[in-house]
């Protein structure tokens, strides 16, 4: 967990960079979808460490795996609201240089469908139910780089374009549909468990 933090801490701020350069809806609304999932994947980190220890009640294990759980669900539905809301208020605006974030998501596209494969097979073997979250975090997250990946493909491909602008706007919406759908199976599942 610990090496998809580090390889998840650049993200925000390359994509914060291109949002210096470029004004892309895509760009901005991935801009919070990566910094809210990197703040939850410290809490799950933080809580996967800490009920990995010797000597931690079972109570108290699923109580914290819950709450890791509720946070992580939380987060992404959080995302997935900041991002319509972002998509729904923006206008047609010049994309600028979309180069930058385009990168990102590419990378995220092959980074995060290796975590999601890793995390789905460790939480089967170990039955560890923050291992299966973030495989689920993850699934999302290489979904919605994909997503991400092609709108920005199109918005340089033909920049200032209709097309561009559509995708632009239907890339942010349908990551931020999907995010708030994965959020809300992964509350309520913490939920289930009490």
């Amino acid at each position: 967990m610990l090496m998809s933090i580090l390889m998840s801490s650049p993200g925000p701020l390359i994509v914060g960079y291109g949002l210096l350069v470029g004004k892309s809806s895509t760009q901005l609304a991935d801009f919070v979808r990566r910094t809210a999932e990197l703040i939850a994947l410290i809490v799950a980190y933080i809580t996967f460490r800490m009920t990995g220890q010797s000597g931690m009640d079972a109570e108290r294990k699923r109580t914290l795996e819950r709450r890791s759980n509720l946070f992580v669900g939380s987060a992404m539905c959080f995302s997935g609201i900041s991002m319509l809301v972002l998509v729904l208020l923006s206008g047609k605006t010049e994309q600028g240089n979309v180069i930058p974030g385009l990168a990102v998501a590419l990378m995220g596209v092959i980074a995060n469908t290796i975590f999601w494969l890793r995390y789905k097979k460790l939480g089967r073997e170990q039955n560890n139910s923050i291992l299966l979250v973030q495989s689920r975090l993850y699934r999302a997250k290489s979904l919605v780089d994909l997503c991400v990946t092609t709108a920005l493909l199109v918005v340089l491909a033909a920049p200032g374009s209709a097309a561009a602008d559509c995708f632009d706007k239907f890339g942010s919406a349908a990551v931020a549909v999907y995010l708030c759908w994965c959020g809300v199976r992964t509350i309520l599942e913490a939920l289930r468990k009490r």
